[in-house]
């Protein structure tokens, strides 16, 4: 059965509407709203799927409405309808997130079209929405030390901004973890999070990979392209290992972060881009500005905002509470009985050199809970996960 609210200030206008949606479908469940204040009220109360409301109503317009919906319940998807052929207030509609815009007297088969593609989304908002969920708990950070405690603080501050953070430490200390959170927990988490290894890019296709390419602009560009900062665009992109990025790309990054706009290798035409650029390198950015291989400037407009990353050996404490966490994460994914570390076995890994941080731990405790016992013990521990 789905729910749809109809707030609509004309009393017959109401009636047809719900006359023909009735008619269309039994499982349509409609009920009505004479103007937008009762209309917020009643989704306040009750839970649609679907909402269809007037543009021009007194109270509370029709874009009052969509406003406050986006704020209260912002699954539920919005179709506006209006008398008025307006083009901006369509276009304005849409840019607030109407689902969309519908002329009066509706065309019948427009509407009814309408009606049942915004339900389907809905259903695929409520799903991803428990997708991301999942997925939220996949990037969480395990540790209660007072350096993982300030990072969740850190982060808890500045993921809702707009601020540049640059994102520092070694490598398989948990950096791309720190950015996942950050976009996650911004309020640019419904747009794209587009990641970038610019460590992995060859420097001769970095610039078409991060900002797209025309079509014969170089030596297999056989059609247009999108780059990465397209990509990402009204959502985050994650220049994971920046360090390594040639100087001529730096230069495009840092025109794309002072003017907002990017072009196209090949193309003398700019595309404006809206994006929060996250960035992190395992490399010392102030020496390699003294050296000649990262620019000053691009620096500065990168680390508003600087989170660094402490490696293992200087966590110990969380080592804990990491081995349990992977344990029952590789038993799950395994399929096998979730094994317990031993205290002994657990004071010996804490006291082991981690030279490969968090990935290698994990490796490690995989490696232990395919060939150890039962209860995995320091014997275990000395047999097979020996450096």
């Amino acid at each position: 059965m789905s729910k749809i609210l109809i707030i609509e200030d004309e009393a017959a206008i109401r009636r047809v509407l719900t006359r023909i949606l009735s008619e269309e479908n039994k499982d349509y469940l409609v009920s009505e709203a004479e103007d937008g204040l009762i209309g917020i009220e009643l989704i306040k109360k009750e839970n649609f799927d679907l909402i269809l409301c007037d543009i021009k109503m007194p109270k509370m317009d029709g874009i009052e409405v969509l406003e406050a919906v986006k704020k209260i319940k912002p699954e539920i998807p919005v179709v506006m309808i209006s008398g008025h052929g307006d083009l901006d207030t369509a276009v304005n509609s849409m840019r607030l997130g109407a689902f969309d815009y519908i002329s009066k007297p509706p065309d019948l088969n427009r509407l009814l079209n309408s009606v049942r593609i915004a339900l389907d989304s809905k259903e695929l908002v409520v799903e991803n929405t428990r997708l991301k969920k999942k997925v939220s708990k996949k990037y969480e950070m395990i540790g209660e030390s007072s350096s993982i405690t300030h990072i969740k603080e850190m982060i808890e501050k500045v993921a809702p901004s707009e601020a540049r953070v640059l994102i520092t430490g070694a490598n398989g200390t948990g950096k791309e973890l720190v950015a996942h959170w950050l976009h996650e927990k911004s309020d640019r988490s419904k747009g794209p999070l587009v990641e970038v290894n610019c460590a992995a890019i060859p420097s001769e296709l970095i610039e078409s990979e991060l900002f797209g390419h025309k079509k014969g602009s170089f030596t297999g560009a056989v059609k247009d392209r999108a780059g990465k900062f397209e990509t990402a665009n009204n959502g985050t992109i994650f220049l994971d290992e920046i360090g390594d990025m040639s100087l001529s790309a730096q230069a495009k990054v840092l025109r794309a972060l002072q003017e907002n706009k990017i072009s196209r290798v090949g193309s003398d035409r700019d595309i404006k881009v809206n994006v929060r650029v996250l960035a992190a390198t395992n490399k010392d950015l102030k020496k390699e500005i003294s050296e000649g291989n990262f620019r000053e400037d691009l620096y500065h407009r990168l680390a508003v905002i600087l989170i660094h990353v402490p490696s293992l050996n200087d966590r110990r404490d969380d080592i804990p509470l990491l081995i349990e966490h992977f344990s029952k994460k590789i038993a799950e994914e395994q399929g096998t009985v979730n094994k317990v570390f031993s205290s002994k076995a657990i004071k010996l890994l804490q006291e082991y050199d981690w030279t490969g941080n968090i990935r290698e731990l994990r490796n490690v405790i995989e490696r232990l809970i395919i060939l150890g016992e039962t209860e995995v013990t320091e014997n275990d521990v000395k047999l097979f996960a020996s450096k």
